[in-house]
C-alpha cells in the first residue's frame, strides 16, 4: 500500500507541464497578494491566518498545501486538513487536484467528524466498538433517548428526549464522559438524573453497536489519552496540520487537535474571529483569541484586501464590528471603487418590509440583475413568512434554504432499511421501520421484543429471533416477524454479492415500501417516489453501501444553495460563506436584531456574538445592500411598537442612503448606542431598561405615528371624504369613497383598501 502511495506521488510530476518542483514560481503563487504569499511560503512551526470575510482564505490553505508538497516538505498522507462542511472539503480537494494532480487524494482532507470517523473505525476496539459500527442520526439519537426515559419513569412531555439529546451534545462537545460531567449541571433537568440518563444511554450505544456525532470526537480523545503508543502512532503519521474556519471550533475540536499536532506543532490555523457565530452550539471563539497563548512561538498573518465588496459595504462592516471588545483586529480594505451608498430603509411593519424589498427586487431585475444574485438574509426563521407570501403573491422566484434532502421521511426510512442491512444490530433503524409499511406489528409486539432485549441485553433483532423460537408472539405476528428477519438475512448475504445501487432497489422493492408509495397517487406520493430515485443516483458515486452511508451521515452539515434563478431567503447563519450580488437585511430592531434572548442569556458576550452576525451579514454583500428597520410588529398576535437597532447606530453616517418616512425611526442611524451594563452586584440589564431610561432623558417619542394596539375602535358614522384616519394593520390613510360601513381608503403605506369602519380611527 505504501509503495503504490509513493508511485503517485513521484508520478504526480508527469501529469502536466504546468507542475514545476518549485512552487513559488507557479502562477497560482505569483498571483497572490503579500500577506498571502507569506502565509503560503510560512510552512514551519505554528501559524495563525486572521482571513478577513472575502479575502481569499480557501485559495490560501490550498496553494499552502500545494506549497508543502511541491517543496518535499512532507508527503501528502501525512497531511491533515481539517475543514467544517463536505462542501469546504471537496472544494479544497478539487483547487488541490488541479494544483499537484491524483496524490491530492493522499491528504487527510474532511470534515472533524469523517476523519475523526476514520480513526475510530481503525481503533474501535480500543472503547469497545467493532469497526463496522453504525453512526446513529440526530433523529435516532432521540428515539432511543425517548426509551430510556420512559423505561425510567421520566416525563417525557416535561422533560422532552430533544432537551435531553442537546444536553448530551454540549457534554460531548466539552469532551466529557458520564463519570466527568459535573453533578451542579444535573440538578434541573430530569430530577437530577440527566447524568444517570446519559450513562444508559451510552452502554445502550455500545450494545447496539452504534456512536453518535459527538462520541466520533469524544472516542477519538478517550483513545489517544488512555492509549499513549496509538496516539503516538498518529503523531508518526502526521506531521502537518491545517484548521479552516478556527474559530468555530468547540472545545473538543480545539482538544484534539491540540493532541494531534502536539508533537510537530506545525498547525495552521485560518479564521476569522469577526465571524464566530456559532457560540449556540458550542463554538468557542476563544479558541482562535488565545492561539498565540497556546502557541507563544506563532506567526499571526492578517488577510486584509478584500475581493467581494465595495468600499462602502466594507467600511460599514468595519465601523459595526469595532464596537466589539473581545477581538484581535484588523481592518478590511478594497482597492475597487467605493460603490453606492447602503440603503437603510424605515417601513411601518413587517407587511411594508416584505412590500418594499419585493420592490426593489423587481426594479433591480427589470435592470438586468439575476434573481439568483439577490439574497434576503433574516435573524430568525419565523421572519420569512411574510417574504414568502409576498413573493408568492407577486410571482418572485425564492427558495428558502435550509431543507436537507436526507431528512425527508421517505430518504429516511430508506436509509433504515439499508442500516439494518449493513448491520442487522442497529435496532434504532430496525425499530424505525419495523410495520413500514404496515405490517400489523404493533407497539404491544415491539414491547415485547424491547424488554426481552433488555432482559438479555441484547440486540432488538436478536431478542426477535430468539422470541420466534418460542410461543409468545401471536401466530400471525410471528410469521410476518420470521419473514421479515429472513428478508434482512438474505439482503445481508446479498450485499456481499451484487452491486449496493442494484441492492437497494431491491430491498425497496421486496419490502413492499416502493409499492407502498406508488400506491399513493398524490402529487405527494409522486414527489416521494422521485426523491427515492435520486437516493439511488446518488448511490452510484460510492464504492458501497457502508462508505454511502457514513457519507450521509456525516453530510448534516446544511449545505445548502438556491437554484438558478431563485432569490434565496435564509438565515443569517445559513448565509454564511456565501456572497451574493445584493443582500437585504430586514429587521434591524432591538430585541430582533440584536436578539433579546442572545443578550438575557450570554449578556455581553450574547451581545458581542449578535455584532459579529452583523458583520457577516453586510459583509455577503457585493455591490448593493439594503437594511430595513419595521415601527411595529405583531408578536403573538399583538402589536408592538419598535426602535432601531443599536447597529444602525454604529454604521457611518456618511455612507447611508436613507429613507426614513414619516419619523419612523427618528433619524435612526444617530439613535444613542444602547450600552449594556452590569452593576457590581452582577445585576445585568437588557435593552429595555436603557431604551426607557433614554427616552425619559430625551422627553421624546421615537415615532410620530399612533402607538398600535389589538382593538376594533368604536363606531362612527362620521366618515366621509378626505377625512384622515388610521388602521391597526396597514397605518395612516385617507378616505376616498363611503358605502355603508365600508370604506375605500388610500394608505400611506400599503395603498389602496376597502375595509370596514369599526377598523378604522378619525383622526383629529
Amino acid at each position: 500500500m505504501i509503495g503504490i502511495k509513493l508511485n503517485i506521488y513521484n508520478n504526480k510530476k508527469n501529469i502536466s507541464s504546468t507542475i514545476m518542483n518549485d512552487f513559488l514560481n507557479h502562477k497560482a503563487f505569483i498571483d497572490l497578494n503579500e500577506p498571502q504569499k507569506e502565509a503560503v511560503k510560512t510552512l514551519q512551526g505554528p501559524l495563525l491566518v486572521l482571513s478577513g470575510a472575502g479575502t481569499g482564505k480557501t485559495r490560501v490553505l490550498t496553494a499552502r498545501l500545494a506549497n508543502l508538497l511541491y517543496s518535499k516538505t512532507t508527503k501528502p498522507w501525512n497531511i491533515l486538513a481539517v475543514t467544517f462542511t463536505n462542501k469546504a472539503a471537496k472544494e479544497m480537494r478539487t483547487r488541490l487536484e488541479n494544483l499537484i494532480g491524483p496524490s491530492a487524494n493522499s491528504v487527510w482532507l474532511g470534515t472533524f467528524h469523517s476523519i475523526a470517523a476514520r480513526i475510530l473505525r481503525e481503533n474501535a476496539e480500543l472503547v469497545g466498538l467493532t469497526s463496522n459500527y453504525t453512526i446513529i442520526t440526530p433523529d435516532d439519537q432521540v428515539r432511543l433517548l425517548k426509551q430510556i426515559m420512559l423505561d425510567d419513569d421520566i416525563d417525557t412531555k416535561k422533560f422532552t428526549p430533544k432537551a435531553m439529546s442537546n444536553l448530551i451534545a454540549g457534554w460531548k462537545d466539552k469532551g466529557q464522559k458520564p463519570e466527568e460531567v459535573d453533578n451542579s449541571s444535573n440538578d434541573y433537568f430530569a430530577n437530577g438524573r440527566a447524568i444517570s440518563i446519559y450513562k444508559t444511554y451510552q452502554l445502550r450505544l455500545k450494545t447496539l453497536n452504534s456512536a453518535d456525532f459527538g462520541d466520533l470526537l469524544l472516542y477519538n480523545l478517550n483513545i489517544f489519552s488512555d492509549h499513549p503508543d496509538v496516539l503516538a502512532q498518529y503523531h508518526s503519521k502526521l506531521s502537518y496540520f491545517l484548521v479552516d474556519e478556527y474559530q468555530d471550533t468547540n472545545v473538543i475540536q480545539y482538544l484534539w487537535l491540540r493532541l494531534l499536532a502536539e508533537k510537530s506543532k506545525n498547525i495552521c490555523c485560518v479564521g476569522d474571529d469577526d465571524q464566530s457565530i456559532y457560540g449556540w452550539r458550542g463554538a468557542q471563539v476563544g479558541n482562535i483569541l488565545k492561539f498565540e497563548k497556546d502557541y507563544p512561538s506563532a506567526t499571526v498573518i492578517k488577510l486584509e484586501e478584500n475581493y467581494r465588496s465595495t468600499g462602502r459595504i466594507l467600511e460599514a462592516a468595519n465601523s459595526v464590528i469595532s464596537n466589539n471588545k473581545e477581538r484581535l483586529g484588523k481592518n478590511l480594505k478594497t482597492s475597487s471603487e467605493q460603490g453606492e451608498k447602503i440603503d437603510l430603509i424605515s417601513v411601518w411593519d413587517g407587511l411594508e418590509e416584505a412590500r418594499k424589498t419585493s420592490v426593489e427586487i423587481e426594479n433591480l431585475f427589470s435592470n438586468g440583475l439575476r434573481h439568483d444574485q439577490m439574497a434576503v438574509l433574516v435573524r430568525a426563521g419565523h421572519q420569512t413568512r411574510q417574504f414568502e407570501e409576498r413573493f408568492v403573491d407577486i410571482g418572485i422566484p425564492y427558495k428558502v434554504i435550509g431543507a436537507k434532502f436526507y431528512e425527508r421521511l421517505e430518504i429516511r426510512d430508506a436509509l433504515a432499511y439499508l442500516r439494518v442491512v449493513q448491520q442487522p444490530n442497529d435496532d434504532l433503524a430496525l425499530e424505525r421501520i419495523i410495520n413500514v409499511p404496515k405490517r400489523g406489528i404493533g407497539t404491544s409486539t415491539t414491547s415485547m421484543i424491547h424488554s426481552y432485549a433488555r432482559k438479555k441485553d441484547i440486540s432488538f433483532f436478536l431478542a426477535t429471533e430468539e422470541l420466534l423460537m418460542t410461543d409468545e408472539l401471536r401466530p400471525n405476528v410471528k410469521k410476518t416477524l420470521r419473514d421479515l428477519i429472513n428478508q434482512f438475512i438474505e439482503w445481508n448475504r446479498e450485499s456481499k454479492e451484487i452491486n449496493h445501487t442494484d441492492l437497494t432497489l431491491k430491498v425497496l422493492e421486496e419490502s413492499g415500501y416502493l409499492s407502498h408509495w406508488q400506491n399513493d397517487k398524490s402529487i405527494e406520493g409522486e414527489g416521494r417516489l422521485e426523491n427515492l430515485k435520486e437516493l439511488i443516483n446518488a448511490m452510484s458515486g460510492f464504492e458501497n453501501l457502508q462508505g454511502f452511508l457514513e457519507h450521509i451521515s456525516l453530510v448534516m452539515d446544511g449545505d445548502s444553495e438556491a437554484e438558478a434563478g431563485e432569490v434565496s431567503l435564509m438565515t443569517l447563519h445559513a448565509a454564511k460563506g456565501l456572497e451574493f450580488d445584493v443582500v437585504f437585511l430586514p429587521g434591524w430592531e432591538e430585541g430582533l436584531f440584536p436578539s433579546q434572548r442572545s443578550i438575557d442569556e450570554l449578556g455581553l458576550a450574547g451581545l458581542e456574538e449578535e455584532r459579529r452576525l452583523a458583520y457577516v451579514g453586510i459583509t455577503r454583500a457585493r455591490k448593493r445592500l439594503f437594511i430595513t428597520f419595521a415601527a411595529n410588529r405583531q408578536i403573538h398576535g399583538l402589536w408592538q411598537g419598535s426602535i432601531p437597532s443599536r447597529f444602525i447606530s454604529e454604521l457611518p453616517k456618511q455612507n447611508l442612503n436613507e429613507d426614513i418616512e414619516g419619523n419612523l425611526g427618528a433619524d435612526a442611524s444617530s439613535y444613542s448606542q444602547i450600552e449594556f451594563e452590569a452593576s457590581s452586584t452582577n445585576r445585568s440589564y437588557g435593552p429595555g431598561y436603557f431604551r426607557a431610561k433614554q427616552n425619559k432623558i430625551n422627553g421624546i417619542d421615537l415615532y410620530k405615528a399612533p402607538k398600535i394596539q389589538n382593538e376594533v375602535f368604536k363606531s362612527t358614522t362620521d366618515f366621509h371624504y378626505g377625512q384622515r384616519v388610521f388602521h391597526q394593520k396597514f397605518g395612516m390613510g385617507k378616505i376616498i369613497s363611503s358605502e355603508g360601513d365600508k370604506l375605500n381608503i388610500i394608505f400611506d403605506k400599503a395603498g389602496e383598501k376597502r375595509v370596514i369602519s369599526n377598523f378604522v380611527k378619525l383622526i383629529e
